[in-house]
């Protein structure tokens, strides 16, 4: 095998470019592989984005990050990031200073895979972390794009989630790391919901509870998906790996999701007038952003035109926040909510939702997916090795 060069360098290098289209190469005709727009990560005027792979996004203010390419005869062939989170390392005050590695990519080359992992290790290293977790996007906090797929390769991922080829899970163990946490994905079709034992619990809870609930109100968007993520993050705040969102990346999410939400598919619940418990299901934009690998070719105009073009025809549902605020569960809210959005995805046309990104010993919430029908499809590792 030809002579293996790694290249590192820093945000703002126009080499960030190859290393963000990279994927388009090594995934070329795979059928399930959807990718983020472009703009999510080099940014976009037009689209106003601010890309996570330039320094205008508000991770940078918090992160210290690098980047490797790896190349053979000038060709790269895999790339990978090391990131230093100060605010998840403050945040979990966990038991080591964890640096992670992401956008980890590589074709059939275990040379090249393990010579990336070592610069991101060395790299860690010299800058005091003594654990190394990962992939994810630059690390993996909760509401990252994080994890390798290690079952369920036969579908395409729903948004917000990753598809890979079956090997980087012996890549990466053979290399030295170890399983940390798995996720999980159920698939629930909406035709095998349990309906009437749905409706005679939430019809109880609704008798039990002074619960009051409603849908978004769309006119007052940002706003309400602040009060979304208010309630995020008091209900996840126990969970492993969690970090609070920021307001701004807040705002960010509310701008990504703007054109696709059907406001009967986020709701909210009170009680005695308090925010205590949301759900907010999205048509899965990954339904029309998947590549055509066609002659128009997938460019960002091209795939965004096809989103909107198809938002309202889109089958499948990606379930993206569920949470309760300490105080309030064990009341049966989660089922009310759940039984209120089903209603209204069937009444919609609707055919499936995914409930994704469950952790493995989240059994509240894995038997919650099961008692609504669903079926484990998918599953994501994180690896962890000290360093």
């Amino acid at each position: 095998m030809s002579a293996l060069a790694i290249e590192e360098f820093p945000l703002g290098d126009p080499r960030i470019r190859e290393f963000a289209m990279l994927p388009w190469s090594l995934y070329r005709g795979d059928r399930n592989w959807t990718p983020p727009l472009n703009g999510d990560l080099l940014g976009s005027r037009l689209l106003g984005l601010d890309g996570l792979l330039t320094a205008a996004h508000p991770y940078h203010r918090s992160a210290t990050v690098t980047h490797f390419l790896a190349r053979r005869d000038g060709r790269a062939v895999g790339r990978i990031s090391a990131a230093v989170n100060r605010r998840f390392n403050e945040y979990q005050a966990s038991y080591a200073d964890i640096g992670f590695f992401g956008f980890f990519e590589a074709g059939e080359d275990y040379g090249a895979a393990a010579a990336l992992l070592d610069a991101a290790r060395e790299w860690l290293t010299a800058r005091g972390m003594t654990a190394m977790r990962g992939p994810g996007q630059y690390s993996n906090a909760t509401h990252e794009r994080q994890g390798i797929l290690i079952d369920g390769f036969d579908t395409p991922p729903t948004v917000e989630c990753t598809h890979n080829p079956p090997y980087y899970d012996e890549y990466l163990e053979r290399w030295g790391l170890s399983k940390i946490k798995d996720y999980h994905a159920y698939l629930i079709h909406l035709d095998r919901v349990p309906a009437e034992r749905l409706s005679r619990v939430a019809e109880g809870v609704r008798k039990r509870n002074r619960v009051e609930t409603r849908t978004v109100d769309i006119n007052d968007f940002t706003a309400e998906i602040g009060r979304v993520i208010e309630i995020y993050n008091q209900a996840w705040t126990e969970n492993w790996g969690f970090l609070p969102l920021t307001p701004e990346e807040a705002e960010a999410v509310a701008d990504s999701l703007r054109p696709i939400i059907d406001p009967g598919l986020v709701r909210l619940a009170s009680v005695n007038g308090e925010l205590v418990a949301m759900i907010g299901a999205f048509p899965d934009p990954n339904w029309a952003l998947r590549p055509r690998w066609g002659a128009l070719g997938d460019s960002d105009l091209v795939r965004t035109a096809r989103l909107l073009r198809m938002r309202r025809r889109i089958p499948r549902l990606r379930l993206m926040f569920f949470g309760i605020v300490p105080g309030h569960r064990m009341r049966g809210i989660d089922a009310l909510l759940f039984d209120e959005t089903y209603r209204y995805a069937v009444s919609r046309g609707y055919r499936t939702i995914e409930a994704s990104m469950l952790l493995e010993e989240n059994d509240l919430v894995l038997r919650a997916a099961e008692f609504a029908g669903g079926e484990r499809y998918k599953t994501w590792r994180i690896y962890e090795c000290g360093l």
